[in-house]
């Protein structure tokens, strides 16, 4: 049977075992070599004869023959099963042919092995090229061991269902790792949407909801694929916590900016008010103290506008204050001549402690005390309580030595420690009596209960001046 194409004839295996099955990419040469098409016997006689290339897989023609009539067949077993004719070319080219077919199926397998042992590459899709290509090598339009491609197959099949086993309870690990995960990030979310709005620093509680979101996003690109339904349930609960927290926030910064405006309205007419007391002058501090207090129970406007409030509420009090220390400085400079007369007078009444004479002292001080007083009243008052202060510290000294000197002179004073001192007087003489006793008996107590007694009225008698 021939073709007027010159093409060679097939089974109706051959469609399979030319169907491609991915695989890692061949060589350039192997490429070149596999693309190569078969020779027609028509164009052979015109051109050049082709060499027939070797067989890729040694031996693998002697699994084969071609009759007479170019049928060629594969030895399977004991028996012979026709996979194809080629008529118009030599026994070796039809032989090579499907040789080549064999080589295809064996480089197949190999990559699927070698794919296997790099690792890498997802042992179930493997598994699922692999029992393709099975299909393909039964029946197969090939020259070759095609029980043997069966058998590498089988291994490389049973090898790739424990790997897919493997992978899949790994893939298990790794989906329940990150749904744990996932759900981690939700609940932080969650917690942040259940905390209270009033109590909830805005700006932090902003950057992490962005962190957790992120993280999300992370990975829900970077994490293993969920199963639809629980990524759809986490996602539900993320972006409700996030919608409450959004809510929230705008929420209260919406009742932030109206506490912000109460605020505002009220210290501009704060201000107005203070403003309106410039015309008082000093006169006008007392209202201006008292406008400051509402000032501080009107609230937060915001830090951009409390700050411009507050400068026109200070430049208004400013004008109060300057006013006071104008006249400040002016009575300053008027009592800098009574400072200067006050501080003569004080070194005047130091010396008063070097008279002797209490009367003359007393005379003296009180001389110097009128012309304190009509000097006049000094600023600043600080100045002035410092001065006083120190003419007191003069008179207190002057009255301690007039009282010590009445206590020492008062006729009363002086009966009194008279009869003190004779009483003590005839103690001390029955005192010594008694320790010249005691000193002949030698009694040693007797004589340090004497010399005690006697001591301690000798002491006394010194005291009251006898």
């Amino acid at each position: 049977m021939s073709t007027s194409d010159n093409t060679p004839q097939t089974s109706q295996n051959d469609d399979a075992a030319e169907a491609p099955v991915p695989g890692p990419v061949p060589s350039p040469a192997a490429l070149a070599k596999r693309a190569k098409p078969a020779p027609a016997p028509a164009a052979a006689a015109e051109e050049q004869p082709v060499v027939p290339a070797p067989p890729a897989t040694p031996g693998a023609a002697d699994w084969g023959r071609v009759d007479e009539n170019g049928v060629v067949s594969v030895r399977e077993g004991d028996a012979w099963r026709v996979v194809g004719e080629y008529p118009d070319g030599t026994h070796d080219e039809a032989l090579q042919y499907y040789v080549r077919k064999y080589d295809d199926l064996a480089f197949k397998i190999a990559a699927i092995e070698q794919r296997h042992q790099a690792g890498g590459a997802s042992a179930s899709e493997l598994r699922k090229q692999a029992a393709q290509l099975r299909d393909d090598v039964v029946g197969a339009a090939a020259v070759g061991d095609l029980a043997a491609l069966e058998q590498r197959l089988t291994v490389v099949l049973d090898a790739l269902e424990e790997a897919a086993k493997a992978e899949q309870a790994a893939q298990r690990a790794a989906v329940d790792a990150a749904i744990a995960e996932r759900e981690q990030i939700v609940v932080q979310v969650e917690q942040l949407a259940a905390r209270d709005p009033k109590s909830v620093q805005w700006k932090q509680a902003t950057a992490e909801l962005n962190d957790l979101f992120a993280a999300w996003q992370t990975h829900q690109k970077n994490g293993p694929r969920l199963p639809k339904s629980t990524a759809q349930a986490l996602w539900k609960r993320f972006r409700d916590a996030r919608s409450r927290v959004e809510r929230a926030r705008r929420a209260f910064f919406a009742e932030l900016d109206e506490t912000h405006k109460t605020a505002k309205a009220e210290k501009t007419r704060i201000i107005e008010r203070a403003e309106a007391l410039a015309s008082q002058g000093e006169q006008g501090i007392p209202a201006y103290r008292a406008l400051l207090d509402e000032w501080k129970r009107s609230g937060r406007a915001g830090r951009k506008a409390d700050d411009a409030l507050w400068a026109r509420f200070k430049a208004a009090g400013d004008v109060l204050y300057g006013a006071r220390a104008e006249r400040s400085a002016e009575e300053e400079a008027e009592s800098k001549p009574r400072i200067e007369a006050r501080e003569a007078l004080l070194a005047e009444a130091e010396k008063v402690a070097d008279i002797a004479d209490l009367k003359k002292a007393r005379s003296v001080l009180t001389d110097i005390q009128r012309r304190w007083d009509e000097i006049g009243r000094i600023f600043p008052r600080e100045v002035e309580r410092g001065l006083d202060s120190r003419m007191r510290r003069i008179e207190v000294a002057l009255k301690e030595r007039e009282d010590v000197d009445w206590t020492r002179n008062n006729p009363e004073t002086k009966a009194r420690a008279n009869d003190l001192g004779s009483q003590l007087r005839e103690a001390i003489s029955d005192l010594e009596a008694e320790l010249s006793r005691a000193q002949e008996s030698g009694d040693a107590k007797a004589i340090s209960d004497a010399q005690e007694a006697l001591d301690a009225r000798v002491a006394w008698l010194r005291a009251i001046g006898g």
